[in-house]
This record gives structure tokens, C-alpha cells and sequence, in this order.
């Protein structure tokens, strides 16, 4: 993205939120306001950085700008300056590959990074990417061995591609003292950043898919006649049925149940037939769910993933999705419908739950809630080959996170090097991993120290909000059920054909669920042959441990 763009994206300030919200809305937000305005300091004494840091702008105050993303990276610059002296990397640039997405995540780590280059006297040039791009651009670097970037954003289901082709620089010891990676959360401690015994991520984002609902569409006398919300993926087909006809109790509009991002996102959308998958395919006790830890046979055609893919398919059919439905990937049904006030339910990463509350693009802040991935009635028993008829569930660790690695490309230079791992420990830092948790991000919480009820609260965030949203995530990550992917090389691909014959199946060219599940599991034997089944069963078991 060009920087006159960026730039004046920044600038923009418009908000629509309190105009759907009305009087009522609008008085509680005020009341937030008048509250934190009585705190002496703002909120805290200045000498309390973690308070300091929830401040800006301020829960209710608005969607976070540049000048906020700068003065929380000037904020956080005391453990760099621990280890970097001033002006230490002058002359030194580095290229940083990364995403634009929603206006989130590159551009937060310019804000971030500008304070860093000013004291370390680096210069950082930006290779911004869509989502739906990134893989692409990532897959052609790597086949090519064109790596042109010296940092990158990545996520760990890519170590495989990466880390397992040396192509990244392993994390000195005192980078893993700077961040703290002791407070990590259990399921993203190692292995998950590490190849061959050796630490190669700077984890910035902790990863799995939870439910948001519209509270308003549920309860006594709720336009949904459901006193709670859905509990399993069958109750959410039925309840996205029964709201046909039904009118938006917030915004007056149609109303919507379930919203499935009916077009791929570059592979990262085939985690949200995951999400309808899992609570079917991945039976307790059992780790394997996409492929046979025996022989790496596919096992996405199966009755299991066979169900998921017929509950879209059923929806579709019954024309209760918004118009035009084949056309919204993830991006479109959380920030352009969900938080915008179209449809009831959405399964997301949990950084939906802060973007509700601190986006101007949001309506919903005051009438969403949280739980982790909807269950089934019935789970699918692959050993046996037989459903068994007992309640599963099974939340989808989608994607591992976001983490910050270093290439290959300042191996050799010690001062590039440190520089580049300076300016990802800068980003991967336990002070500022807080922020970006709590504020809009591109990120969800994933440390330990994440979750703090009460320093939530005390930034001006409802208590029993914080309790929903954040008990949505730390329920997901401990669940002893849990659907971990493999970090295997070509994930990806994997990932990105599944896009393309979902997308054939459901617009019509393909008979049936089965056969469309029948297409990707045969796309995925290809893959599997290319890349090597020996090589990639040894790695996809020693993923699940056996």
C-alpha cells in the first residue's frame, strides 16, 4: 500500500457507531467516559506503564489512529533500550513483509516501529500484503528462493514451509528474555515456533475461532424464539432458518442468523468449514482430524467433514443468507456485516470481541456476546467407521497465531541481525502484546498475563464483557478437546484447493456434499504425493505427538 494512502487513511476519523446505536447507547458510553474522567491521571499513575498503555485512546473513545500506535511504541521502548543503545543501528535497513489487513497489523507496527527506528537509528522499508495474498506471495519466495524481506509476519502453520527449509534465522537467547515467552499460554509454548529444537518465532497473537452472537436476537420474547442462544451447529441452522422474515431489532434491517464466508481468503478460509467440522470429526481422544496419522490418506471426505460441508450447502438452498453471500470471504462477514450490524451469529478469531468495543466500524459493542466453537448432538467415530449419538465439542485452534520471524537474509551481518530481531522483539513484547490485545489489532489474547479481568475493567471495559469475551478465548485454549492443526510443509495448499472445490460445490457444480468432499480429498492426495507421503507423515504424526 502506497504511503500517501496510509497516510490519509490515518487521518480519517468518521464514525457511525452512535448513530445506530442512539440516545441510550450513546448515554452509557458517556457514562463510561464520566468515569474514567474522576481517576486522577486518567486512569492510573503514570509510573503504572500496563494502565498507561489501556488508556490510549480509551475504551468507547473512538478507533485507535497513528498518533496513538506511536506513543504506545514510545511506551514500550524501555526493554529495547535495555539492550540496544542509541543510534546502535544507524545505517542499517531492513524490509519487513507483512499484511494490511483491515487497516490493522502492518500499519499498527509502523506506528509501533517508529519510536524503535528513531532511537536505533534503523530504516525500515514495507512489503504489505492483502490476506488473500499472502500465501501466494509466500509459497512464490520460498519455490523461487526469491526471499526479498528480511522480516516477515507469518503464521505457524508455515514454520514447516520455512523453518523446515532454513530459511529462517534462529531467535538468540536474549530476544527470548526481552519478551518474556514464559508467559506464553501452554498451547503456543514450544513446539509451536520451533523446528528441530530450535525457537525461531516471536509470538505476537494467540489463535482460535470463537462464537459471537447478537444478545438482542436471543431470550424471552427475542425476535429468534430461542431462550438461549445456539448450542450446536444443528441449532444454529435452525435458528439461521427461522429468522428468515424477521426484522434487525437494532438496525431495522433484514435479519440474519449464521453468516459462512461462502468465498475463500486465500486458504484462510477454509477455517471456518473447520469450525463446522470439528464439533462432528474430532472425537475425543483422537488428534487426527484432516488426515490418517497411517498413511496421510485425507480424511476431509469423510461422513464427518461430509455433514459440514452439507449444513452450508442446506443454508444456501434456503436462501437465508445475506445477498450476494457467494461473494463474502471472512474479512467481509466480520467486519463488513457482523460488526456492522448484519446477521446474528459469526465464528472468528477472538479479536472480534475487543473490535466490538473499540472500532468506530462497530454497532454491536453493547449486544454481542461470546462463547467458544459451537458442539453437535452426534460425533463422527473414525476408528469405528460409525456416528456415535453423545454431545462433542471441539474448538479450532485455527491458525496457531501470528508471530514475527527473521530470515535467512541477515545471517552474516550481526548488526542487521540484531536489528531485525530487535524490532520483532519490540512488536512481540509483553507491555505492548496487552494493547494490542484490548484495542483493534489483527490480534486476540494469548498470554498469560492477557487475562487480567481487572485491568481490563480498570481501562473501561464492562466487567461481565470482559468475563464473556476473554473466558471465550481461555476456554478454547484449554479445552482438552481441542482441533490442533499440523505444521506440516504445504499446509497451505492444502488449504487453498479445499477453497476452490468448496467454492465449485457451492455454487452448484459439483452433485453433491460428497462429492465435492470427494474433490478435495483427491486434490489433497496430489499434494500430499508432490510434496512426499513418506516425509509428510513422519512430520504430520510427530505434529500430534505419536
Amino acid at each position: 500500500m502506497k504511503v500517501e494512502i496510509y497516510d490519509a487513511l490515518m487521518k480519517r476519523q468518521a464514525s457511525r457507531r452512535d448513530v445506530l446505536r442512539g440516545t441510550a447507547s450513546a448515554a452509557a458510553l458517556l457514562g463510561v467516559s464520566s468515569v474514567m474522567g474522576g481517576i486522577p491521571g486518567m486512569a492510573f499513575a503514570a509510573d503504572d506503564l500496563r494502565a498507561q498503555l489501556l488508556q490510549i485512546p480509551g475504551v468507547g473513545k473512538g478507533s485507535p489512529t497513528d498518533a496513538d500506535w506511536q506513543k504506545v511504541g514510545e511506551l514500550c521502548l524501555g526493554p529495547t533500550k535495555a539492550n540496544v543503545a542509541e543510534g546502535e543501528f544507524a545505517g542499517v535497513e531492513l524490509t519487513f513483509m507483512g499484511l494490511n489487513n483491515q487497516n490493522l497489523h502492518n500499519f499498527l507496527f509502523r506506528g509501533f516501529l517508529k519510536p524503535w527506528e528513531a532511537y536505533t537509528g534503523a530504516k525500515i522499508n514495507w512489503i504489505d500484503l492483502a490476506q488473500a495474498d499472502y500465501n501466494a506471495r509466500l509459497q512464490q519466495s520460498i519455490a523461487t528462493g526469491t526471499v526479498d524481506f528480511d522480516i516477515m509476519e507469518m503464521g505457524a502453520p508455515f514454520e514447516g514451509d520455512t523453518a523446515g527449509r532454513g530459511l529462517l534465522d534462529e531467535m538468540p537467547d536474549w530476544v527470548a528474555a526481552q519478551i518474556e515467552a514464559d508467559d506464553l499460554v501452554g498451547y503456543l509454548k514450544p513446539p509451536v515456533g520451533t523446528w528441530d529444537g530450535k525457537t525461531y518465532r516471536v509470538t505476537i497473537d494467540g489463535d482460535c475461532h470463537t462464537f459471537a452472537y447478537r444478545k438482542d436476537y436471543f431470550g424471552e420474547g427475542s425476535i429468534s424464539g430461542m431462550a438461549n442462544p445456539p448450542k450446536t451447529w444443528q441449532e444454529v441452522n435452525a435458528a439461521t432458518k427461522a429468522l428468515v422474515g424477521k426484522t434487525d431489532p437494532l438496525t431495522g434491517l433484514p435479519a440474519y442468523g449464521y453468516l459462512d464466508p461462502l468465498k475463500g481468503w486465500g486458504g484462510f478460509g477454509f477455517y471456518f468449514i473447520e469450525n463446522r467440522a470439528t464439533a462432528y470429526a474430532k472425537y475425543p481422544g483422537d488428534p487426527a482430524w484432516l488426515f490418517d496419522p497411517e498413511d496421510m490418506k485425507p480424511l476431509v471426505n469423510n461422513p464427518a467433514w461430509v455433514q459440514a460441508i452439507q449444513d452450508v450447502m442446506d443454508l444456501i438452498a434456503a436462501n437465508v443468507y445475506p445477498a450476494d453471500q457467494i461473494n463474502a470471504d471472512p474479512g467481509t462477514t466480520a467486519f463488513s456485516q457482523f460488526l456492522a450490524g448484519t446477521g446474528s451469529m459469526l465464528m472468528w478469531w477472538g479479536d472480534v470481541g475487543s473490535s466490538a468495543r473499540t472500532s468506530d466500524t462497530s454497532v454491536v459493542g453493547d449486544v454481542v456476546g461470546f462463547g467458544i466453537n459451537r458442539g453437535s448432538d452426534r460425533v463422527y467415530n473414525r476408528k469405528t467407521g460409525a456416528w456415535e449419538d453423545k454431545y462433542n465439542e471441539a474448538p479450532n485452534m485455527a491458525y496457531l497465531g501470528w508471530g514475527i520471524y527473521v530470515t535467512k537474509q541477515v545471517t552474516g551481518d550481526e548488526k542487521k541481525r540484531k536489528a531485525a530481531w530487535s524490532a520483532a522483539a519490540h512488536l512481540g513484547g509483553k507491555d505492548i502484546s496487552l494493547w494490542t490485545s484490548a484495542y483493534p489489532s489483527g490480534f486476540q489474547p494469548y498470554r498469560q498475563s492477557h487475562f487480567n479481568y481487572d485491568e481490563w475493567a480498570a481501562a473501561g471495559y464492562d466487567r461481565a464483557y470482559v468475563e464473556d469475551y476473554l473466558g471465550s478465548n481461555a476456554d478454547s485454549y484449554n479445552h482438552p478437546n481441542a482441533a490442533i492443526e499440523p505444521r506440516i510443509p504445504g499446509i497451505f495448499q492444502y488449504y487453498s484447493v479445499a477453497e476452490d472445490e468448496l467454492a465449485k460445490g457451492f455454487a452448484g457444480q459439483y452433485k453433491s456434499a460428497q462429492e465435492t468432499a470427494d474433490a478435495i480429498a483427491a486434490a489433497w492426495e496430489k499434494i500430499t504425493d508432490q510434496i512426499g507421503r513418506e516425509s509428510q507423515l513422519k512430520l504430520y504424526r510427530a505434529s500430534l505427538g505419536l
